[in-house]
């Protein structure tokens, strides 16, 4: 076989490479958390993006955007004009990955970074409805569709980038640190949304442009990192052997369709549960309970608080017992959960609902934290980053793109069959169905994905197909 390389007769792709981690005595203290931190700041700014517009769609853009004499239709308006975001996602992940398997990972994290930066700040600069008229929808989409595309290929690239940098012994732990900058944008964007819901009547005055504004801040400190940085060890090895697919697309879409639909069917649990419960539950809180001032900020904001110590926790557990138990164990959790949660939710307690949403959103850090590493492991070198970032967000689309619309949906239907305000309380039943569903996938989907756990990041193939090589062989 053509570019074949050797590994332990066991059925798994989960032998630690010691050689990878000899390989990369060239790769120094410094300039892997330089890594971290460009991986890191790119998170933040696409989830400083993802929080501030979750907020903005639950609590400001429905009357400034899509004014509409019934809330419910603003809603899902501006929930819809969210999923056009995630929609073109996947056209951002096969042309950026295309290109990073291509040019290379820092050439298209520079990209991305500032594609979506752009886009976030236009946000801020944008004219409401009431003085631009259609317009002002038509704008707001197109922004989002940049800021789409950039995001697209960007938490792909920071995931791609941290794991062919990190030791192979310690890929958990270190591929995981990318995602605190998951923390640190959800909790920027929540502290600064807290500050402005307790301002009367923010959505008539500037002040809701200002968090969108700041991402400016953002862009300019990742580039500047992201100029210092080095390419992957693993990108600079293929070059240097001159293995560089020229389409890595073609190549992926070839050999890696079953790897890619391992990778759909996981993220359903992690982003369909980020996205609802960031989303959607705080805009359920406000408009089923009638709850009043900031729950959902200080919800993301203390969430994002238990995320800090969950995900670096959870990398190193995944390096000690491995990436799919401990993936699998997190998507159960969140899936047992779906019903207390939204039964909680629904009581109209402040408390209990912002505790009740931390205690959920621990399930999907521990899945965002095991991605770090077992995505990129998953693809072999030559398609990784087109690999991890068309699964990523096809599953993106799938799962978190329309679960926001499809539950306001159900709280729509819920108002309109079960009458009124307690069919509006009584939605928690179908919502909670929904996650279950979204979990109950992301389980089952893990019996058929291959383990990677130290697997060598230079080898061509893809870890099923070194899996059943190595299954096949005699005394395997």
């Amino acid at each position: 076989m053509k570019h074949q390389q050797t590994i332990a007769a066991a059925p798994s792709a989960a032998r630690v490479d010691t050689d990878a981690d000899a390989r990369k005595q060239d790769v120094t203290t410094a300039d892997l958390y330089r890594a971290a931190w460009a991986a890191s700041l790119g998170s933040a700014l696409e989830y400083y993006d993802f929080a501030l517009y979750n907020l903005a769609s639950a609590l400001i853009f429905g009357p400034l955007f899509f004014p509409s004499s019934d809330p419910s239709i603003g809603l899902i308006a501006s929930f819809g004009a969210y999923f056009l975001g995630f929609a073109i996602r996947p056209v951002g992940g096969i042309v950026f990955g295309t290109l990073g398997d291509r040019y290379g990972r820092k050439f298209v994290l520079m990209a991305t970074i500032l594609l979506m930066g752009v886009a976030s700040t236009l946000i801020g600069l944008l004219p409401t409805y009431a003085s631009a008229g259609i317009w002002a929808p038509i704008l707001l989409v197109g922004c989002r569709l940049l800021q789409g595309l950039g995001a697209g290929a960007e938490q792909a690239g920071a995931a791609v980038l941290m794991a062919e940098y990190a030791p192979a012994r310690r890929r958990g732990y270190f591929a995981a640190l990318p995602f605190m900058g998951v923390l640190l944008g959800t909790v920027m964007a929540a502290a600064i949304y807290f500050a402005l819901v307790r301002v009367e009547d923010v959505s008539q005055s500037w002040l809701w442009r200002v968090p969108f504004l700041l991402s400016v801040v953002i862009i300019a400190v990742a580039i500047w990192i992201r100029l210092k940085l080095k390419e992957s060890p693993s990108f600079a090895k293929l070059e240097a052997r001159h293995q560089v697919n020229d389409s890595p697309l073609k190549h992926l879409l070839k050999h890696s369709k079953p790897t890619l639909l391992k990778v759909i069917g996981m993220r359903m649990a992690e982003n369909g549960g980020s996205s609802i419960y960031q989303s959607l539950a705080i805009s359920y809180i406000a408009t089923a309970t009638g709850l009043k001032g900031p729950i959902g900020p200080v919800a993301l904001l203390l969430a994002g608080a238990s995320g800090a110590v969950v995900i670096p926790l959870t990398g190193m557990l995944s390096d000690r017992f491995g990436r799919i138990p401990v993936y699998r164990a997190f998507a159960l959790y969140q899936l047992l959960l779906a019903y207390p949660t939204w039964w909680v939710l629904s009581l109209g307690n402040a408390t209990a609902s912002v505790a009740m949403l931390c205690v959920a959103l621990a399930g999907v850090w521990g899945m965002f934290a095991t991605q770090g590493a077992l995505l990129p492991e998953l693809f072999g070198a030559q398609h990784r980053y087109a690999g991890v970032a068309v699964g990523r967000e096809v599953s993106a689309v799938i799962a978190g793109g329309v679960a926001p619309l499809i539950g306001a949906s159900i709280i729509a239907w819920a108002t309109a069959h079960w009458g009124g305000s307690q069919g509006t309380i009584l939605a928690w039943i179908p919502l909670a169905t929904y996650v279950a569903l979204l979990s109950a996938i992301g389980v089952v989907t893990t019996y058929y994905t291959p383990e990677t756990r130290g697997r060598d990041l230079d080898d061509l193939r893809d870890a099923a197909e070194v899996t059943a090589v190595a299954a096949d062989r005699p005394g395997a």
